[in-house]
Order: structure tokens, then sequence, then C-alpha cells
């Protein structure tokens, strides 16, 4: 058995933990990442593209934004359709703010290129990992690293393993307070290196439900459809799925939908999730830990890393002033923005989709949302404000 020292385990490799160790590593702050996957799973994932300011400006504290403003899409704005009425959101005239178009994967490839020169060690393949002792004041995690048991002592523990990960079960069932809503549909996704059909994002709902065109660089397009949950993947060859696109999308864009080969093709289930219960002794949860939001709205990512300046500001605290008060204000003061991104994620899906159950008056409604939406100025500015991100 081997033993280590830290002063903070942060477990899980993805955003939130590599965020979170970058950030603690520059105060001087010893930590080790732990993550299961290799580190080529870990950079192929696919996930979220749309970035607020609040992630944007963690990465230029680090100092690790020159790929990202090389290579990212900023967007001025984005587009609400139904049917064949769209509605342009101008984020950046309604709030002065914009957001950007860089991949996860690349965000999560730049945290890990710089970690050894930054001196922050990511354990991959950490096998059998279980966390000790999370409520006293000497927890510990233990791990198998090529097939050899380590003990990993520290001050600390940041879970920042996801939805499925250990951290959030090393905390009592009695203790967890945790709110679910799932969703009677999941989004079939496909993502290629062709061009996008239009210049910003197009949430558009219609008949056929919904469907979303979207992209990563000006040559590589991610696009979605909302498919019920019953639907597999072998049950949409891509020629189906770019003729599904085609309907949704050829009317209302500028360009029209290019069709390629698939890079990747997912279906994912929907759900809105919160576990309130974020801090149990020296165990603090952050990202999808502790929350999960419909990707409608691109809220997940950007959750994680508002998380992460919460967290990292309560340790830093912690250690250089030793001012426990953030620490214990860190779950209330991480909910306050949690479920206000929640809530706008949660009426944008239900603007958006078709609902199994959906009765005409309810369809109406929606309707009636839209015309709202392209005639006030108000609801679109709260629609902008939503989205860019609110103030951390």
């Amino acid at each position: 058995m081997t033993a280590r020292r830290t002063q903070v385990a942060i477990i899980g490799s993805g955003p939130a933990g590599l965020l979170l160790g970058h950030l603690l590593k520059a105060e001087g702050i010893d930590c080790v990442l732990l993550e299961r996957a290799s580190r080529e799973h870990v950079e192929s994932r696919i996930r979220a593209g749309v970035l607020e300011t609040v992630t944007t400006d963690l990465m230029k504290r680090l100092g690790l934004d020159e790929r990202m403003n090389r290579e990212a899409l900023v967007e001025d704005g984005f587009n609400l359709a139904d049917g064949d009425q769209m509605v342009r959101i101008d984020i950046k005239a309604l709030t002065g703010k914009t957001v950007v178009v860089y991949g996860q994967t690349e965000l999560t490839r730049d945290l890990i290129a710089a970690a050894p020169q930054r001196d922050l060690e990511i354990v991959f393949e950490a096998g059998d990992l279980v966390l000790h002792g999370v409520d006293s004041a000497h927890p510990k995690v233990t791990y198998a690293k090529d097939g050899a048991p380590v003990t990993l002592e520290c001050d600390f523990i940041a879970g920042c393993d996801g939805f499925h990960g250990p951290s959030r079960r090393a905390i009592p069932q009695h203790l967890a307070r945790e709110y679910i809503h799932e969703y009677p549909f999941g989004w079939l996704g496909i993502l290629a290196d062709v061009p996008p059909c239009h210049d910003e994002l197009i949430y558009a709902n219609g008949p056929r439900g919904f469907a979303l065109a979207s992209m990563r660089s000006p040559t590589r397009s991610r696009y979605y459809i909302q498919v019920p949950l019953t639907e597999r993947i072998e049950d949409w060859p891509e020629d189906r799925l770019w003729d599904e696109l085609e309907l949704r999308f050829n009317g209302i864009s500028q360009h029209g939908v290019t069709r390629g080969p698939a890079l990747e093709m997912s279906i994912a289930p929907l759900r809105s999730y919160v576990f309130e219960t974020m801090h149990y002794g020296r165990l603090f949860l952050a990202g999808d830990a502790a929350h999960i939001v419909p990707p409608t709205g691109a809220k997940g990512l950007n959750l994680a890393a508002s998380d992460v300046l919460y967290l990292s500001d309560a340790i830093i605290a912690h250690y250089r002033r030793k001012d426990e008060s953030a620490l214990l204000g860190y779950r209330d003061r991480a909910l306050a923005r949690i479920w206000k991104s929640e809530r706008f994620s949660w009426s944008l899906t239900r603007l958006m989709h078709s609902f199994p159950d959906q009765n005409a008056f309810e369809r109406q409604m929606q309707v009636a949302e839209m015309d709202y939406l392209s005639r006030s100025p108000a609801m679109q500015t709260a629609i902008a404000e939503n989205y860019v991100g609110l103030p951390v």
C-alpha cells in the first residue's frame, strides 16, 4: 500500500475538476486530480460548446485562453424558431455581452495539456476509487493504480466526478436532499465536419418536434433532434437523420443543411436534477455531481465553472486567511445560481419541445409565448440575460 498526502483531493478530470485544480495550484495550494477513465477517453468526450463569460474569464485568469481566443467563435445572438417564424435574440445589443462557441472537448484538452507545466498532477485510470472519513478532520481517498493500492490523505475532497461518480454517494442517504425531473424524450445528436446551416444557433420547434442547429467551428456542425426515449441509435442511419434535419432547417436557415459523414452520433436523455447537499464534512460537490440541466440553454458546463469559482475562492480563503465562512457558505452561494439556471433551462425546454401528452391548449400557449417574445424587448432581454449567464 502506497500512502500519499495532499491538501485537496479532486475527484474527476472534467472541466470542473481541471479548472479547480489549476485555480488552486495558481495559489500554491497542493492538489491531486484522480480520474477513473484514461486520458484518451476524457479528451474524446463530446459535450457542450457554448461558453458564458464566467467560463472564459476563468480561462483568461489562468492564462490558458490563447487557443480559445484564436479558434473560438464569438456569437452576438441566437435564434428561437417555431415553424416558419424565427426570432433573433440579439444578446450583445440587449446585454452588452456575448457568448463563445468552443467545444468542451477543446477546453478539456487545453486544461490537461497545461497541467504538467503548472505542476498539476492528474492520475488517470485510478480504479476502485473510494472516499473515506469525509465527515472527519482527516478524510482520504483510496484507489488502485496499475494494480497497486494507493491511499491519498487530504484536508478536503472536491467531488467533481459527474452524475455517476462516487462522490455524491459518499454522503449519507438520510442527509440527501435532491430534486429530480425527467423529461419524456431525448436528444439525438450528430457531429460532422460540414459548414453550419446558419451563422448563429437555431433552437427550433414545430410539428416534427424540437431541433437544434449549432456549430463547433466554421467547418464543424453539431445538430440535435428530439426523439422518444424508446428510440435507439440503430434506428437512425445517417441519411435518415440528415433527411430530418433538412426538413427542419432548410426553410429557415441561411445556408441550408450540408450533409457529411458522422464523426459521432448519440442519444442522450434529458433531466433536471439538483442535489442540494453539496457540502458534507470535508467533502464539497461541484458540477454534474451536484446538478444536471437539460442542454436547452447551454448551462451545464457554465454552472460547473461558477461552482468552481465559488469553491476555489472558499478553499483559498481557508488556507490564506483561516477564513471558514466562505466554505460554510459555499452551498448556498452555489445553489442561488444553480436554481436560476435550472429555471431557465426548464422554461426554454418547455417552450421549445413537443411533449407526448401535450394538448391543443398547451400547444397554443407555446405559439402565444413565441408571438409575445417576437414583439417584446423586455422578454427578449430576460432571455438574453439568462443565456449569457447571470452574475456570479
